[in-house]
């Protein structure tokens, strides 16, 4: 079960009936806050801090549980920020400093000093802030009242964060084949995205998919396409190829359990003993929370897998999604996403069909896939590209919309969005940003997240919305290539 430590800072001046009573204030709200957080972590209410041997012994505690995917600091009365300083370099999960109070309302009627003295977070919180700003800690702070909606909602969202970070940390990642020949975008630095996310990512060959295969049963076959047949409306009379794409899944399923995997690529370039490209079983795979990435994408393989389960429980869909091509008509303009096959069925309108068609592309026979219409709603749109010397996180908000006409002769599965904060512009700065044309796109989540995602990975972010301007885009770029070569 996941943990949040709820540490209470305090000093050992205030005498033992003040320190009882912010203990048990304090037990209170980490209590309330676990039944908030049910599902994602349990808050779990940590002795009050009184000394900087505590304080150092608590956040050594929390950074060596294996459990414990962040920490709750609140500042119940003043605390002298110098005894956390050893605290806080030793801490080493994502931090939310809560600057609340236990009371929401003053007792103005008998209200006195030893009242001001233990509800003091206005004092002690912005001493602990302090120090935080000096050692340059990274953490998200939450003003307001504990039991307040907007309160709860902001920690939910640290919560989810902390939890994808947590489960990243300790990611496998399967590059079937490796990086498509040529091209740059979709590589990167693996020991580096072990070194600061956890992803631990690794090429296997594609014959070790291949040899599971061969030893598939009959059984283990036709219970996946049951599965389809339950999921999806059979539009063809390949049955063979609908039965290869089920002979994929069934294999891709047995690797990812045998080494532990949470997100995979392929690449069309190396598809040595397969008849097809992975169609539905990609795709399939990707509605149950796998992270995928075409060309030898790993980036985005992981991203998706740290995303989707960062938006666990919530409304919406998240998956891989590739920019394709626009209707550039003046003042409507759309970009039309697609892939050769691979789009998640998480992002369908209605039920999607399986077709099969041939591919055009790689030699081989024509794949089964799901083919569908998308669905519409606010979403983002993240990439994550490799700067050389640092990883980069493109986030841009797009609205999904609904596409205008039908479109008969493309036997793909598709979305449609409008750029903000209009084409040109948004477009533009995508491209000046270096985003890929690969990306993960959520109606689940939103910049907001993808913020918090950067701030407890220490990655750069860039973010696109209805507030860009490209003058003062172009000059934040250039302001954060400085200072990343000042920190070369």
């Amino acid at each position: 079960m996941n943990k949040i430590y709820f540490i209470t800072g305090s000093q050992d001046l205030y005498g033992e009936e003040t320190l009882r009573q912010a203990a048990s204030d304090s037990k209170e709200m980490a209590a309330f806050l676990s039944g908030k957080l049910c599902g994602i972590a349990e808050v779990c209410f940590e002795p009050v801090v009184t000394t900087s041997a505590e304080a150092e012994k608590v956040c050594v505690e929390a950074s060596a549980d294996s459990d414990c995917i962040g920490v709750i600091m609140w500042m119940h009365t003043f605390s002298p920020a110098k005894m956390w300083i050893r605290a806080l370099k030793a801490l080493k999960k994502p931090m939310l400093h809560l600057h609340t109070q236990y009371n929401e309302k003053l007792p103005y009627d008998s209200i006195d000093m030893d009242f001001m003295n233990l509800n003091q977070s206005a004092h002690g919180d912005r001493e602990f802030g302090f120090i935080c700003t000096r050692l340059g800690v990274k953490r998200e702070v939450v003003a307001g009242y504990y039991k307040h909606e907007d309160v709860i909602a902001r920690i939910r969202s640290f919560a989810q964060a902390a939890a994808a970070v947590n489960f990243g940390r300790t990611m496998k990642v399967a590059m079937l084949g490796n990086n498509m020949r040529d091209v740059a975008v979709t590589d990167g630095d693996r020991v580096e995205s072990e070194i600061r996310y956890g992803w631990n990512v690794n090429y296997y060959g594609i014959g070790d998919v291949v040899s599971i295969i061969e030893k598939l049963t009959d059984d283990e076959i036709n219970a996946k396409l049951a599965e389809y047949s339950e999921k999806y409306t059979m539009a063809t009379d390949d049955a063979a190829a609908v039965r290869e794409q089920a002979k994929y899944e069934a294999a891709l399923e047995k690797f990812i359990k045998q080494e532990n995997i949470s997100a995979f690529t392929d690449t069309f370039q190396d598809l040595h003993g397969l008849k097809q490209l992975p169609g539905i079983a990609a795709q399939n795979l990707m509605a149950k929370g796998i992270g995928f990435g075409p060309e030898g994408d790993y980036k985005t393989a992981a991203l998706g897998a740290v995303l989707f389960k960062m938006a666990e429980g919530r409304e919406g869909a998240t998956g891989f999604m590739e920019d394709y091509t626009y209707d550039l008509t003046s003042g409507s303009e759309l970009e039309l996403a697609a892939h050769m096959l691979e789009v998640s069925p998480v992002f369908a309108a209605s039920k999607p069909e399986i077709q099969v068609h041939p591919l055009g592309i790689g030699g081989k026979e024509p794949p089964a896939r799901l083919v569908f219409d998308g669905i519409s709603g606010e979403g983002i749109a993240v990439s994550m590209i490799d700067m050389g010397n640092r990883f980069r996180l493109v986030c841009a908000d797009i609205t999904l919309v609904k596409q205008p006409q039908p479109m008969p002769k493309l036997p793909v599965a598709r979305l449609m969005w409008k750029l903000k904060p209009d084409f040109a512009t948004g477009a533009a700065a995508w491209i000046y940003a270096g985003g890929a044309h690969h990306a993960v796109v959520s109606t689940a989540l939103t910049k907001d997240d993808i913020r918090l995602f950067a701030k407890m990975t220490d990655t750069e972010l860039v973010i696109i919305d209805d507030k860009t301007d490209l003058n003062t885009f172009e000059q934040q770029l250039e302001m954060i290539d400085v200072l990343a070569g000042l920190k070369k």
